[in-house]
């Protein structure tokens, strides 16, 4: 079943909205353009001067719509009016086609402003992204399915920004509450919406556009909002009356370098370098109550990469998930972001047996249409990455191969990173063979369809490597399987591999394998089948859409690699001799589909 959310509006007032879409799209390019050509440092105060000047001027703008009789609220921060003065009319026709767009894409295109403007290394510190409209209500929507209640439940962003969350939540809370009073509803909401944020210009942000969305019911309660927008580190020790029913958010990413004692607070969701949004996560389990849920915007990443398996651990422990939406593009969801994104609802709850998957699929126009892609279970070790079906065909196959426990180390095999990295070794790269050189297989050596094609063609690369004593240890001298280590989902194919020809080997006494291929060497003496076979199955259709039900991101991971469902060994000895008969790719297909029971 496929479901579109459409937010389009026809005739005058769809043009009016268009525009002005259109012109907030516009304005970030244009101001960096009138500060290059005005000789204006962008920093953080520039940043929050120029975006003050739009939402000064979207405020007046609404308060003239609206016939509210309130100021905008106090400045946050210092405000350095003369920098800004020579955009001032630039912030002024921005606010006022900000007031013609729905205020949460408002408050959303202005959020984008603001982190566009940011200085690369503050927007790269604090992971400021802000969330599209309609993915904020897509994971509300899944917050609903799964028993929120919004006219009980208690709700914290804790990483609350422009109040991406936090304003279409208090909508939803308002519709909700069947009380007629105003102030009763507004004195509702004030006790079950809470925000945490960092960043005082960003929870100023949130409290102004909670101030629109909320405008005719203040005004029928004849006085402003208070919700606690506390400022604040949401991973320090913050003191909660009870548990939340709700915690929802995109929260920051990006890698940390932890302090003694935040490292000793998380270390039960930590394994190596430690990640903002799963901090975040592992805050939010603490942060909830019994049963309640987690919702949250996070990279795919956290389904199966070794830095997050003891975060997925924990999650199977305290809060598995219970629905799971995939983002389909990875380009324009999020300013200045190619990811894929991740759609994300846990519970507080016992460990049950299967969730939903959904397929969450962004339009230009800025509405999403959605369809199931299936159910999924947990593996039985949850460490282990996570199968999760992208499609309904991924769902039907992961269905049938829940009961083949075979691995690449059950047939003799593991899987390691190519030892060289030529910019650590390029003094002694060279571009012919000499005395006690030895070829370099760099990625492009893998060709599509399993082919083995010695070349150095790209910048950079030489095709030879003379080592140094202390450098041999970057030298290969067996037979071995070369994995691309970084592939797309936009490709035809995410594995893309070839056997390294022992022939090869032998002509030249050994080769240097480049650390952009990944090495599937066996650690026995004689493995199930042949590295020959292994490449075929690794370059089979089957096998690749496996591989993705497990992929999280661009890079083809050893950890992945090792975790990949193949088919019993029995199975692969018999597909050994087709391989060595000569077999048709096709044929090939059809014999591992029956091996998998498909």
């Amino acid at each position: 079943m496929v479901r579109t959310r459409d937010s389009k509006t026809k005739g005058k007032r769809g043009d009016d909205i268009h525009r002005a879409r259109q012109a907030l799209i516009d304005g970030v390019s244009q101001v960096k353009c009138m500060s290059s050509s005005a000789g204006i440092d962008v920093d953080l105060d520039f940043a929050r001067s120029g975006v003050y000047s739009v939402v000064s001027s979207y405020w007046k703008t609404m308060k003239s719509k609206k016939n509210w009789h309130w100021r905008i609220r106090k400045r946050p921060c210092r405000i350095d009016f003369a920098r800004t003065s020579e955009i001032a009319e630039w912030g002024r026709l921005l606010g006022v086609s900000a007031a013609d767009l729905d205020p949460l894409e408002a408050a959303y295109r202005i959020g984008v402003l603001y982190t566009a403007l940011m200085p690369q290394e503050y927007k790269k510190r604090f992971g400021a992204h802000y969330t599209p409209p309609a993915l904020c209500d897509e994971l509300l929507d899944m917050a609903t399915e799964n028993g929120v209640d919004w006219s009980r439940a208690r709700v914290l962003d804790p990483a609350c920004g422009g109040g991406a969350f936090l304003t279409p939540v208090a909508q939803r809370m308002v519709a909700e509450v069947e009380s007629k009073c105003e102030l009763e509803v507004l004195e509702d909401i004030e006790r079950r919406l809470e925000g945490y944020e960092l960043d005082p210009f960003a929870r100023w942000l949130t409290a102004v556009f909670l101030d629109v969305v909320l405008g005719d019911l203040c005004i029928g309660a004849g006085r402003r909002h208070r919700c606690r927008l506390r400022l604040c580190n949401s991973l320090e020790k913050v003191r909660v009356r009870e548990g939340f029913d709700l915690v929802i958010g995109n929260p920051p990413y990006g890698r940390v370098q932890l302090p003694h004692r935040l490292r000793v607070k998380f270390a039960r969701g930590l394994f190596g370098h430690a990640n903002l949004y799963g901090l975040f996560t592992d805050q939010a389990l603490k942060l909830t109550r019994k049963r309640g849920l987690i919702a949250y915007v996070t990279p795919t990443s956290l389904l199966s990469g070794e830095y997050f398996k003891s975060l997925r651990g924990l999650l199977a422990d305290e809060a598995p998930p219970v629905s799971l939406g995939f983002v389909t593009e990875r380009k324009g969801v999020f300013d200045d972001v190619l990811q894929e994104t991740l759609l994300a609802v846990y519970q507080q709850r016992e460990r049950e047996s299967a969730g939903s998957v959904r397929l969450v699929s962004p339009k230009k126009d800025g509405t999403i249409e959605t369809s199931s892609a299936g159910r999924f279970t947990l593996p039985e070790d949850p460490e282990d990455p996570w199968m999760i079906p992208r499609t309904k065909k991924h769902g039907v196959l992961l269905r049938q191969i829940r009961a083949v426990p075979c691995r690449l180390s059950d047939i003799g095999y593991t899987v390691s990173t190519g030892p060289f990295v030529w910019n650590r070794h390029k003094l002694n790269l060279r571009n012919h063979k000499s005395k006690g050189s030895f070829p370099v297989v760099w990625a492009e050596s893998v060709r599509s369809g399993g082919r083995f094609e010695f070349r150095s063609s790209q910048r950079n690369h030489k095709p030879f490597f003379e080592p140094q004593p202390e450098e041999q240890w970057v030298v290969t001298d067996f037979n071995c399987v070369l994995v691309h280590r970084t592939t797309a989902i936009e490709q035809d194919r995410r594995l893309i591999a070839a056997e390294l020809p022992y022939a090869f080997i032998e002509e030249h006494g050994a080769v240097v394998i480049e650390n952009h291929l990944n090495m599937v060497k066996p650690v026995v003496k004689a493995p199930a089948i042949s590295p020959t076979t292994l490449a075929a199955i690794l370059n089979s259709t089957v096998i690749d859409q496996l591989f993705r039900c497990i992929n999280g991101s661009v890079a083809v991971s050893a950890f992945e690699l090792k975790a990949l469902p193949l088919p019993s060994v029995h199975d692969m000895e018999h597909i050994e001799r087709l391989v060595f008969g000569g077999i048709e790719k096709e044929r090939l297909e059809q014999a591992l589909m029956h091996a998998f029971s498909v």
